[in-house]
């Protein structure tokens, strides 16, 4: 069990100021309504928030789409409680809907190997919606090892180990209010 990390303290430097990400929601929020909008009430989007670390994120998201649409939540690692992926994807939670004919929007906190987008993407695929999109509050391309087509992107940003605004170390500092770099000798003195 990991002790308390000290939100100050942990951080090496802000990347995104909270006021920078609410400008960028609210754009992308925008985007899906008028792409969703005539949709109508007929094929309301079924938007699946990947916990834990989106749910800040989706949260926020919802909030400025102005259009009929349900929330689900699925679970998924591939993670743990170390910084970098097993490559193994496990569905811990899955969606309780039949997704069948229904337009599909995947939120996702961070993109950067693929792997498990790629996964989830085909996993849900499978379960015939008519549309199936992705969108993400950060992409990190520079780790990308399956591609995967993301539809909407909040920032891209470089293959630093980031926390806050949802987006863990160790199931800690999800409570940072922006996104900040975490300290490389936090996580270092894990990995040895």
């Amino acid at each position: 069990m990991k002790k308390g990390l000290d939100l100050l303290s942990s951080v090496k430097s802000s990347l995104i100021s909270d006021s920078v990400i609410q400008r960028r929601v609210q754009a992308i929020g925008q985007q899906i309504s008028l792409e969703y909008r005539d949709e109508g009430e007929e094929y309301p989007l079924v938007v699946i928030c990947i916990l834990k670390g989106a749910f800040v994120f989706c949260a926020d998201l919802i909030r400025t789409m102005h259009l009929p649409l349900e929330v689900h939540f699925m679970a998924v690692s591939s993670y743990g409680d170390t910084t970098s992926s097993s490559g193994v994807v496990k569905i811990e939670k899955d969606i309780d809907i039949d997704i069948a004919g229904r337009n599909v929007l995947i939120v996702e906190d961070i993109v950067d190997t693929g792997l498990t987008l790629a996964y989830l993407k085909e996993f849900l695929s499978d379960r015939k919606p008519r549309s199936l999109s992705i969108c993400t509050l950060l992409d990190k391309p520079a780790a990308r090892e399956k591609e995967v087509k993301v539809d909407y992107v909040g920032f891209e940003i470089g293959d630093d180990f980031v926390v806050g605004y949802g987006l863990d170390y160790a199931q800690q500092l999800r409570n940072l209010s922006g996104i900040g770099i975490l300290k490389p000798e936090i996580y270092q003195e894990d990995e040895e």
